[in-house]
């Protein structure tokens, strides 16, 4: 099941967007790089396994759900404006790291313009949700929004695309679903 963002939260973001332009890009172009460990100190663990309503799923080191796009190619990321104001790409900044449960052959970087690297599992860009506003939120499971539904990320690396258990899932936008 998809939702669709309303139109108010659309240009909200849109807006939000234009104020935050100098801080991600993104789009065609990006290029695949493995990420670098440095031998004198260890790999940052950005990307660990959490359990949640939708199962198992991927987060960064503060426990924020990650999040696929279905509009993105292998690879390459097809969220960047104010796409990337509502669905901020998870840079890589030094070596990348996950933890123990994860398999570190299917982590990689993609090349954003300006130079950012975004961490890839399984050859999907990673992204966190801007309306999720605490550890475990999972207010963008199934939005579908820019153009494609938007998934959490099994441990496998693939879309969890289970409802969440229980009948009140939050969306976490204004007026409940709205949709």
């Amino acid at each position: 099941m998809t939702r669709r963002i309303p139109i108010f939260m659309t240009l909200s973001l849109v807006a939000l967007a234009a104020l935050t332009a100098a801080g991600c890009g993104g789009g065609a172009g990006s290029t695949a790089t493995s990420p670098t460990a440095s031998a004198s100190a260890g790999p940052s663990e950005i990307v660990r396994v959490q359990s949640s309503g939708l199962g198992k799923m991927l987060v960064d080191a503060q426990g924020r759900t990650l999040y696929l796009f279905k509009a993105d190619s292998r690879g390459v990321s097809a969220c960047d404006g104010a796409c990337a104001a509502a669905w901020p790409p998870l840079l890589a900044h030094g070596s990348a790291g996950v933890a123990s449960g994860l398999d570190m052959s299917l982590v990689s970087t993609i090349h954003r313009p300006g130079g950012a690297r975004q961490l890839t599992y399984n050859g999907h860009p990673l992204y966190l949700f801007a309306e999720d506003r605490n550890p475990g939120d999972i207010n963008g499971e199934g939005v579908d929004a820019f153009g494609a539904p938007w998934y959490a990320v099994s441990p496998a690396g693939n879309q969890i695309s289970t409802p969440p258990s229980g009948s009140g899932a939050s969306t976490g936008f204004p007026g409940g679903t709205g949709y």
